[in-house]
């Protein structure tokens, strides 16, 4: 019988871990702290991992380990080199977000469009009913038909925001991290171009030697002072003290972020602590995270289980 073990499990919420009892037998784990990976990996077949380091440190240690399942799609927190060396298969999910991830793209930004945490406090605080006016004009919003929507990255959700962009009326331009990516539906630009031409910048790039720091504070400086910035790519990409300081001094008209340099962020986050915060939307890691998109990922591991133990490669992840 196989020994299953899944070492972070709350980071995947609600979910109905007793399908993995059909390979033999479940250990499960809410968090697993560094010092702790180890001794629950020891007698391990198969380990299930979201943000759990798995190295040489610890996994030599795990003799009997077969497959590590990463429970997302980044995988830099496995060492493939030592796995592949010995003998352990590795496999990542991908694809399974980018409906849930545009969707939470575009509520961050019409959440900042159109004020609505302004709007939404100055009716519950009371002071709508104490105006003796119908409406409020205190906070000016624009509309989306006819601005410039440039995206960073355009893998799979940066195509899919486009194209629910597209349905606003908005003109949408790219700026390619790798170089690779050419599409003949939208505009490709250079980054300097995408910075000073659009009106919102979306991020969906990956995290590597090519974004990390991209947007700092010469890039901001660059921006529309009407722009605003959304990041729903990696936290580095984004220095948050001079997004911070970009915010405060009006450089752009706001941001909105899902991810951030250090995942929870540190109390002393310069973001927290900014003057204007209804130019600022902040959600902790969770445009992946719907329900729906959570089960098909949870699917797809279970379907990459059965195809190793059937002697097929799929959702393999390959140096």
């Amino acid at each position: 019988m196989k020994q299953i073990v899944i070492l972070d499990g709350k980071t995947l919420g609600e979910l109905d871990f007793s399908k993995l009892k059909e390979f033999g037998e479940v250990t499960y784990y809410d968090t697993t702290k560094p010092e702790d990976v180890v001794e629950r990996i020891k007698d391990a077949n198969i380990v299930l991992t979201n943000k759990i380091v798995l190295n040489e440190n610890n996994l030599k240690e795990a003799e009997n380990l077969e497959l590590i399942c990463e429970t997302a799609t980044g995988f830099n927190n496995i060492d493939i080199v030592y796995a592949r060396n010995n003998n352990i298969a590795v496999t990542n999910v991908a694809g399974y977000s980018t409906n849930t991830v545009a969707q939470h793209t575009f509520a961050t930004v019409l959440s900042l469009y159109d004020k609505i945490s302004y709007y939404d406090n100055y009716v519950k605080s009371g002071d709508y009913a104490k105006s003796g006016l119908f409406t409020n004009l205190n906070k000016p919003f624009y509309e989306l038909e006819g601005k410039t929507w440039g995206i960073i990255g355009f893998g799979a959700i940066g195509k899919r925001v486009a194209k629910i962009a597209e349905a606003f009326g908005v003109n949408v331009i790219y700026y390619s991290t790798s170089g690779k990516n050419s599409n003949s539906e939208y505009k490709r630009v250079n980054f300097d171009e995408l910075l000073s031409l659009s009106d919102i910048i979306s991020i969906h790039a990956p995290l590597n030697q090519d974004t990390q720091g991209l947007i700092n504070y010469n890039a901001l400086n660059k921006m529309k002072k009407s722009a605003i910035l959304i990041n729903m790519g990696r936290g580095p990409i984004v220095i948050e003290g001079d997004l911070a300081m970009a915010i405060d001094e009006e450089l752009i008209a706001g941001a909105a972020l899902d991810v951030f340099e250090v995942e929870p962020i540190k109390e002393d986050n310069p973001l927290t602590s900014i003057k204007n915060k209804d130019n600022l939307v902040l959600t902790p890691h969770i445009a992946w995270a719907s329900v729906e998109a959570r089960e098909r990922l949870f699917e797809e591991v279970i379907k990459n289980i059965k195809a190793f133990y059937n002697g097929e490669i799929r959702g393999r992840v390959e140096i």
